[in-house]
């Protein structure tokens, strides 16, 4: 795990010790070593952070040279089957000088001998990278197949002083000279609605996100006239679902859950090598509970795992974690969050994330990453699950929705959704609260005007958009702005076959995981110098997932069976039984209480008005609703407050 930059210009002369700001940039990502690597005459300069995690000698150093002397290679990741790939490189008797045991070389060699196309298929693990063709002049990168890893890039400047930059992350690329930084509207309106800026945008103008699954090859004629061509796919999660769908396993319940069991304790083993202290995220929910019970079973040694807790009950999944650390034996630290900690750690919020991201569960993640980075160098976490086993509460909502909705006319929806919104979500919490039920829902009002709006959606693309989003209008806060989404389009054109769960599942993993879950963990545990490791998201694991019936992933309104009956194989039922509530924090509370003041000050009247970004009646009308207990508009006025907050430290 490390960061990588790098740039491309014919006026060399003019960036002196550019790469060698830009690689300090990002000296959180790999504290351990730092390198770089510069052809003045071709104007190509490359720059490397390394976390040492495998081979901890020198030798491990980046950027890496082959040994044929032509190809230079920065690299941020982990190449889980590398020695497989570097016995299977002996095999075919190549003259390999191994100078070192890291997976970089390994990489670095095949790449080499196999070219990018193939050694891309082969490669198992999380990676971006940068690799320079000292022969051909070409310049390489790659992001892995899921989108683990950042990877941003793009032209700046004019002229002579035209530079091709890439980087990790964005204060890399913001160092150098020609960096314009034009905020792309277009982008916000996507961040109001997703919580963060989908991939292939950035929040800058002509700044992009490699896609997952792809890479980019700039040859001399793309670098000497400012051209950029169009990335190359290598892997596809909607092929590989389709592909899944169309080829279900025609075996047992019985034989799918255990080769699962064991594909998935395989996915964690290959996980667990490391050279550097190890651990893991537990939440007390299904999924970190599981990838902790297989690690602990291949372990000689307590697993070293990490919660963060909240004073609040109705937020607090530290003691449920705590009680399955303790049946598994793990050596459990827990952290709670008060408002004030919360408080300190938000101004630097914009900082970490580089671009606006405002899911708020990026908070519990920073603290969970920083008391981990305390004892190990790297941690596993369970993320992925809910989108490969159906475990969001918005695929309930497809299934029952897609089965109601029919049979209620247009018109009745519409007052019946109306009459549902009339109430205020507090009201709602209220309500509930009264009555003598004991369910998996909390948080009822804000659930209720979710189901209310998604009554007034026609198509599945509208149900998705609803379900999926916070402001259902983006474009009315933005002022200026025009939102940029088809991959619904894509899909429902596609795949008419598949069901509106799955088609959820596809886009979810697609869009939410690699650019809401993956961004989140990455920055907040990279700010710590901490390695995540996420073993749901083993591309082999995924491609057998999809061939699971989808009856042994969901039936009756419950997500993820076939989980839950593995780890029921570890864990006794009763410990599993509880609300799916997430990695969440009392955000609703906490901006009418200790965060108000702060949040006054960035949605005062008049700074919104002098900014000129949103539409200032709208946002200060929910503020409103919001501090005087009529709506709980936590996610929507969160948006707009690390857009905020982000334009506090990047103006």
């Amino acid at each position: 795990m490390c960061g990588i930059c790098g740039f491309y210009s014919k006026a060399y002369k003019t960036f002196n010790n550019t790469i060698l700001k830009m690689n300090l940039a990002i000296s959180h990502r790999g504290p351990d070593s730092s390198g770089v690597w510069q052809d003045r005459e071709k104007g190509i300069f490359i720059g490397h952070q390394r976390l040492s995690i495998l081979d901890l000698s020198i030798a491990g150093n980046q950027p890496m040279i082959s040994n044929s002397g032509r190809f230079v290679l920065t690299f941020n990741g982990e190449i889980y089957n590398h020695l497989e790939i570097r016995k299977e490189l002996q095999n075919l008797n190549f003259n390999i000088k191994w100078k070192s045991n890291t997976d970089t070389e390994t990489l670095l060699e095949a790449l080499e001998l196999w070219g990018i196309e193939k050694t891309l298929k082969k490669v198992v693990g999380m990676f971006a990278f940068g690799i320079w063709d000292k022969k051909n002049h070409h310049l390489t990168l790659a992001r892995d197949r899921v989108g683990e890893k950042p990877l941003y890039f793009g032209w700046q400047g004019k002229g002579e002083n035209k530079v091709f930059i890439f980087g990790s992350e964005l204060k890399a690329l913001k160092l150098h000279p020609e960096f314009d930084g034009k905020i792309n509207r277009n982008a916000v309106a996507l961040q109001m609605r997703l919580n963060s800026i989908p991939d292939p945008y950035s929040i800058y103008t002509d700044i992009y996100k490699l896609l997952p699954g792809h890479y980019i090859k700039l040859n001399e004629n793309d670098l000497k006239n400012g051209l950029l061509p169009k990335p190359k796919k290598y892997w596809s999660i909607m092929e590989t679902a389709v592909n899944g769908i169309n080829n279900q396993h025609e075996i047992s319940k019985e034989d799918i859950e255990r080769d699962l069991e064991n594909n998935l304790k395989l996915s964690v083993k290959q996980q667990m090598l490391s050279d550097v202290p190890i651990g893991a995220f537990l939440s007390g929910g299904i999924d970190s509970s599981t990838i902790v019970a297989l690690m602990q079973s291949q372990s000689n040694r307590s697993v070293k795992t990490f919660t963060i807790g909240f004073g609040e009950n109705d937020h607090n999944e530290a003691r449920h974690a705590k009680k399955i650390a303790n049946y598994l034996g793990t050596d459990h630290t827990e952290f709670y969050v008060s408002p004030k900690k919360a408080m300190q750690i938000i101004p630097k919020l914009p900082i970490i994330y580089d671009e606006p991201f405002s899911d708020s569960s990026q908070i519990p993640t920073f603290f969970v990453s920083e008391l981990a980075s305390k004892n190990v160098k790297v941690a596993l976490s369970g993320d992925g699950a809910d989108e490969l086993l159906c475990g969001y509460g918005r695929y309930i909502s497809a299934d029952s929705g897609s089965k109601k909705f029919d049979l209620i006319p247009t018109s009745l929806r519409n007052i019946l959704a109306y009459s549902m919104k009339s109430i205020g979500s507090d009201s709602w919490n209220k309500i509930f609260n009264l009555l003598p039920i004991n369910n998996n829902l909390n948080n009822y009002g804000h659930k209720i005007h979710k189901g209310a709006n998604a009554l007034e959606a026609k198509t599945f693309s509208e149900l998705y958009y609803i379900l999926c989003s916070d402001w259902q209008n983006p474009s009315e806060v933005v002022i200026n702005s025009k939102e940029s989404l088809n991959y619904l389009n894509e899909l429902e054109k596609k795949f008419s076959k598949i069901n509106n769960q799955q088609k959820m599942m596809i886009l979810d993993t697609m869009n939410y995981l690699p650019n809401d879950i993956l961004v989140k963990v990455d920055r907040a545990a990279m700010n710590s110098s901490l390695e995540t490791r996420v073993p749901f998201l083993n591309h082999k694991l995924i491609e057998y997932i999809w061939k699971i019936p989808h009856g042994l992933k969901f039936q009756n309104g419950e997500g993820k069976l076939i989980l839950k009956k593995i780890l029921s194989n570890y864990i006794p039922k009763k410990l599993m039984e509880r609300p799916k509530k997430g990695f969440s924090i009392p955000l609703d509370s906490w901006l009418r209480g200790p965060l108000k003041d702060w949040a006054e000050n960035l949605l005062s009247e008049k700074r919104l008005s002098q900014e000129g970004y949103f539409n200032v009646e709208l946002v200060r009308r929910k503020w409103s609703e919001h501090i005087n207990n009529e709506y709980n508009w936590q996610n929507d006025l969160w948006n707009v407050l690390m857009f905020q907050a982000w334009i506090d430290v990047n103006n």
